[in-house]
């Protein structure tokens, strides 16, 4: 996508810090973070949202989640974690690009809002 920051990212056109990539996904620092650990997982072909998800495409979301625990336990999140997905304007999606928060490295609240 032309305009799509993440794909500039995944195309290395902006620079991020990156915490692992393969052929299918990144995992970048997120640049604001909302906790001690607070990685995006994003995958490299261009999906708007978890609303654009098929057959023909939702397999990423497994490869997503079987790559989590290896990124979560490298990054010492031994006591838990949250994933997050924001899906439209109202779930708070600011970026159209399926994309998962990885969040831990302190006790979380339970209350997400």
């Amino acid at each position: 996508m032309e305009n799509c920051i993440f794909c500039k990212i995944v195309n290395r056109e902006i620079p991020s810090t990156r915490i692992y990539e393969d052929r299918r996904i990144i995992a970048i620092k997120d640049l604001s973070p909302q906790a001690p650990v607070h990685v995006l997982f994003i995958p490299k072909d261009h999906i708007p949202s978890a609303d654009n998800l098929d057959e023909s495409n939702s397999d990423i979301v497994a490869h997503v989640f079987s790559v989590i625990p290896r990124v979560a336990a490298e990054l010492g999140l031994r006591n838990g974690y949250r994933i997050i997905n924001n899906c439209g304007e109202d779930g708070g999606q600011t970026v159209k690009h399926l994309h998962f928060h990885l969040l831990g490295g302190k006790k979380l609240d339970e209350k997400i809002v």
